[in-house]
């Protein structure tokens, strides 16, 4: 059931961005992409911190900028270029879209990034937030913005008990959001002080009421529910699986490697030969199993040897158990392979240069460890 939340007078809302700004022109973190006005630059920020840190994002953020210093430099890049530049971030769809989008600005504006709200909405990979926050902060259009911090900050000053997640929640949020920016101009840097309070002071677990400058606006803080609103979030619900990676090796060393196709969990990323083995249990099972699936995938025969070593990780909701196994083609390493898989034997050297998967990754850290 839905319930009421705490209205805010205009001059409550005049006050709470007093205190905001005050607060924030004082204690605000000085970050790259706060520097600059240019859209490009804030939105390969917006792109990179989602989900991520920003004390990881920093050095990724100046690297990127210096090799890919404009929106055409980056449209014309390989993806494989930008994947190098983002190797170590992940969430590769992400660097994936920004290429694409970089494209579409190149073909449809003329290199410039769009400053209307729809035309930056339509790019890849940009939703209401992003092209708020990107507008907003480069030419403080008046755009609300909604994310998980603020999401957070604002639930608690609407003194919103019900899941931030709901419909219902959501249009009250964005409301908000827009309802605390001013009339004029101070859009982009009212919703970076917001932003800012959510993140450094009301935080998820224990905020750090005693150091808000909102404290005395705050209908949670005064009721004391900051613990319980906003509504904690549904535990996450995994899909266990079980995969294997084969590593195949030619008689000049090079490892087999191939890419992701686009309808694939890291999609235009490298990796090793992998396949789903859940259900299949015991060595001779899981090796029959394997030497199908790659016949059918790859056109080859393969024999299926040692067992390497075994990963657990975790990918969006699966739980994954990766078992790893030498694998060698029977007829040798001749080029009749399935025309539809893009392959490539990489040595040590092109193995630092591809963009692999997370786990491709720890695998090739792992055959590579001191022995």
């Amino acid at each position: 059931m839905s319930t009421e939340t705490t209205a805010w007078s205009p001059a409550e809302l005049r006050k709470l961005r007093a205190k905001a700004l005050e607060w924030y022109l004082r204690d605000g973190r000085e970050l790259p992409w706060r520097a600059t006005s240019d859209p490009y630059a804030i939105w390969v920020s917006e792109i990179m911190l989602q989900q991520t840190q920003v004390a990881t994002v920093i050095p990724y953020f100046s690297r990127f900028l210096a090799s890919f210093p404009s929106i055409g430099r980056l449209a014309g890049a390989t993806l494989d270029e930008v994947y190098q530049h983002w190797a170590g971030l992940g969430y590769y769809r992400r660097a994936r879209q920004l290429h694409q989008a970089a494209n579409v600005i190149v073909q449809e504006h003329g290199g410039l990034f769009p400053e209307n709200f729809s035309k930056v909405l339509a790019l890849p990979g940009i939703g209401r937030y992003t092209a708020g926050a990107i507008l907003s902060f480069s030419s403080d259009q008046r755009l609300p913005i909604v994310e998980a911090n603020t999401q957070r900050l604002y639930a608690r000053l609407l003194h919103l008990s019900d899941e931030t997640t709901s419909k219902a929640s959501q249009v009250k949020l964005w409301s908000f959001a827009e309802q605390v920016l001013p009339k004029q101009s101070g859009s982009g840097q009212t919703n970076q002080a917001l932003m800012e309070i959510g993140s450094q002071i009301c935080l998820p677990k224990n905020p750090l009421c005693a150091l808000c400058p909102l404290q005395s606006l705050c209908p949670t803080f005064s009721s004391g529910r900051h613990a319980t609103i906003p509504a904690p979030k549904k535990p996450k619900e995994f899909t266990d699986l079980q995969e294997a990676a084969l590593v195949i090796r030619d008689r000049r060393g090079r490892i087999l490697m191939r890419r992701c196709a686009t309808d694939e969990r890291w999609a235009g990323l490298w990796d090793f030969p992998r396949f789903d083995i859940t259900g299949h249990s015991g060595c001779a099972s899981v090796r029959k199993r394997l030497a199908a699936l790659f016949q059918d995938r790859f056109g080859r025969p393969v024999l299926i040897g040692n067992e390497l070593h075994t990963f657990k990780h975790a990918v969006t909701r699966y739980r994954i158990t990766l078992n790893s196994f030498e694998a060698q083609i029977e007829d040798g390493h001749k080029s009749d392979w399935s025309s539809s898989i893009e392959i490539e034997w990489a040595d040590q050297k092109r193995l630092a240069e591809l963009a692999l998967s997370s786990s491709g990754k720890k695998l090739w850290i792992w055959l590579n460890r001191p022995r």
